[in-house]
Formats: structure tokens, C-alpha cells, sequence
């Protein structure tokens, strides 16, 4: 069956990025590949083997069943998954059966995990995650002088992968006080548990702005999420990293297009209304197109008489209210619009682009928020 809507996924767009992300980070670091949210938004199960395609062994998620289904899709053995998130107790045992690390933070799961290496005779692969002022998840000070007994206890039922932790808004320097404060605390804990004789394989505290804006923190390892998708963190990084190249165009490349197709198209005239209510008065006579897109794929009815999309290469706007699952759009100029016409929600159509910023703008929308509210069921395909 047609879906009423397909995204587009430019794997040479991925490869572009990748290098960019390479070339930033110090030689030796590796990547890790966060595909939380669905990938955030471009699909775990089509987006994980392109990645892998291009090198990319390591993929970071949020819980448990996004690991699976990493695990469901990857393409080769070597390939690593890291829970970041949610895991129940229950699924503890099934992620050290599949060799999934995960991240440990308070002492419920830790103990869970010594229980379940136990009864399973196989060391769980964990990240210990340091509170360093993010005050979300991890051990405090205090936590860790009680946490560092119980790890030489049980070292035979663990194999700590990874010290970690995560920085609050370093995309935006107005948290820049604020992360200070964090990169010095967690040196200090890490210290702590190094000299007790707890040791990791690896460190590893930066996302994609913390990779840009503190270099010094790579460590082992970089958690790169949007960057690799081709946007940016916020502008005022990327415009931070513009100032100090010479180059002043823009490296990344956006990934992801969503299109559909016009379903119908019909005349109307001067002083009728559009759509339900009387948001939409025809001030002129027109011709509009149905679009069988709506809110409940993803396009936010906040964009009802706002949003815009492309039809031919022209640029065009939601006429009325965004419905459940279509939307009017003004094809009065647009001369040979016929059903069966591409529509462009986000992405190019010739010299015109439906940006996901811009997407996100008139529906006061993060490109973080947009991108993961694009539904699972949406076919991806790879160009």
C-alpha cells in the first residue's frame, strides 16, 4: 500500500557530516552514534546500516527497546549499543545476555546488574555516570564514596565500559559559568574512583555542542547526536564555529527530505471559506490542492495558515486549518499543479528549500522536537 507521505534519507549527506565530525574531533576519539528518538526522527532501522556502511560501530540510545531494536537491525558483529537511559531491572538481564552496556546512576540498577551477572555468569557491561550539576541522573559526591566498596566488591560481575557524564546547554554560553562548574567537578570524581582503584575503559562527557565548544573534554569517546544528522545545535554555535574558519559556507548537509503527493485539486471562488471554521476567507478566486497530510503525521496544526511547502519548485502556504490527516494548500500560481504532484513538506525542490528551522519557527518547534515527532510508520528510503 502507498503511504501518504515518504522520507527521503542522502547517505552521501551522512558521509559529508561524518568527515566534518571527524576532522573536529581529536585524533583517536571515537564516535558514538546517538540514535535515540527514532533517530531522531530519520528511522533506527534504516538510518543504524547506513551508518555502519560508513564506518560507524558504536550507537548510543535512550532505552531499552530502542537498543533492541538497534540490535534487530545492525549489520555487524562488531557493532556496539549503549542505554543511556531507561532500562528496567527486568531488561537488565537480557542486555548483558546481548552484550549491551548501559548507564548505571543510582544503586537500584547497580545492584539489579551484580544480580544478574550472577545469575547468568557473565560480567554486565555498565557506564557510571558522575551528577556533576546537571542534577538530572548520576552519582553525587557522596554517592560515590558509597558506590566505590561496592564496585571492588563485585568486580567480577562487571566491566565498567565507561565514566561519564553530560553538560547542561553547552550550546548556549549563557551556561558556560554553569559547565565550568561541571567539567571540574567530574575530573575531581573521577579522580576519586581512579585512586580507589576504580578504573573505566574509557571517559567520555560531550555531546554535539560540547564537542565544539570544549575540546579538551573528548576524552575516549564523542555522544554525537544532531550534528551527524546535519543540523546544528543551536545557531549561536554554529555561528561560534563559523567565526573561526576562513570558510565561511555552511559544512553540514541536511539528511532528511518528507514529501507527499497533492490528492486532489479543485477551484474555489472569491468569499467561500476553506477547511473547518472560518480560519481561511478566500479574497480572491483560487485554486487550492489537498495534501493527505495532517497532524497526526507529524505536520502541527500550528501551522494551519502559516506553514508552507513546495510544489514544483514553487513556494506556497497552508490555506485553513491543519486537519487529522490533510491540509489545503494555495496552487493559484502554480500553474500545471495536477494530483499526483510531489509536495515537499521539508527539504529542496529545485531552487527552493523547506527548511526544518524554518519548519520549526512558525510552529515554535525545536528541530530536536520536529524531527522525533515524525512518525515510526512513515517509510524511510535511502538515496
Amino acid at each position: 500500500m502507498n503511504s501518504p507521505s515518504y522520507i527521503e534519507l542522502n547517505s552521501k549527506a551522512f558521509e559529508n557530516n561524518l568527515v566534518f565530525i571527524q576532522r573536529l574531533i581529536k585524533k583517536g576519539t571515537r564516535i558514538s552514534s546517538v540514535v535515540k528518538g527514532n533517530a531522531y526522527g530519520h528511522g533506527i532501522r534504516d538510518f543504524v546500516p547506513m551508518a555502519e556502511s560508513y564506518g560507524v560501530d558504536h550507537f548510543s540510545v535512550h532505552s531499552a527497546d530502542e537498543a533492541k531494536e538497534v540490535l534487530e537491525t545492525k549489520q555487524n558483529d562488531d557493532t556496539e549499543i549503549m542505554i543511556m537511559g531507561y532500562i528496567s531491572n527486568e531488561d537488565i538481564e537480557w542486555a548483558i545476555e546481548n552484550n549491551i552496556s548501559f548507564f548505571v546512576f543510582e544503586f537500584d540498577r547497580l545492584e539489579a546488574a551484580f544480580y544478574a551477572a550472577n545469575e547468568l555468569d557473565k560480567k554486565a557491561l555498565i557506564h557510571i555516570e558522575l551528577e556533576t550539576g546537571m542534577n538530572r541522573t548520576g552519582f553525587d559526591h557522596d554517592e560515590v564514596l558509597r558506590l566505590i566498596p561496592m564496585l571492588i566488591e563485585h568486580e567480577q560481575s562487571i566491566e565498567i565500559e565507561g565514566i561519564c557524564t553530560h553538560f547542561a546547554g553547552a550550546e548556549s554560553i549563557a551556561n558556560y559559568y554553569r559547565v565550568q562548574e561541571q567539567k571540574i567537578k567530574f575530573v575531581e570524581l573521577k579522580q576519586l574512583l581512579e585512586k580507589s582503584g576504580v578504573k573505566a575503559k574509557m571517559e567520555h562527557t560531550c555531546c554535539s555542542a560540547a564537542s565544539i565548544r570544549f575540546p579538551e573534554m573528548h576524552g575516549d569517546m564523542v555522544r554525537i547526536g544532531i550534528l551527524q544528522y546535519g543540523f546544528w545545535p543551536s545557531t549561536e554555535i554554529l555561528i561560534e564555529h563559523l567565526k573561526s574558519r576562513e570558510d565561511k559556507s555552511e559544512p553540514l548537509r541536511r539528511l532528511i527530505s518528507w514529501k507527499s503527493t497533492i490528492m486532489s485539486v479543485k477551484q474555489i471562488e472569491m468569499g467561500e471559506f476553506v477547511g473547518y471554521g472560518t480560519t481561511f476567507l478566500a479574497q480572491r478566486d483560487m485554486k487550492i490542492a489537498i495534501v493527505p497530510i495532517g497532524y497526526s503525521h507529524g505536520f502541527s496544526r500550528s501551522l494551519s495558515n502559516t506553514g508552507r511547502v513546495s510544489i514544483n519548485g514553487v513556494r506556497t502556504s497552508v490555506l485553513g486549518m491543519v486537519n487529522m490527516n490533510n491540509m489545503a494548500v494555495d496552487v493559484s500560481e502554480i500553474e500545471h499543479a495536477k494530483k499526483g504532484d510531489v509536495v515537499t513538506l521539508i527539504g529542496r525542490d529545485g531552487d527552493v528549500e523547506i527548511s526544518v528551522a524554518s519548519f520549526g519557527e512558525l510552529s515554535d518547534q525545536l528541530n530536536y522536537e520536529l524531527l522525533t515527532r515524525l512518525p515510526a510508520k512513515i517509510p524511510r528510503l535511502i538515496n
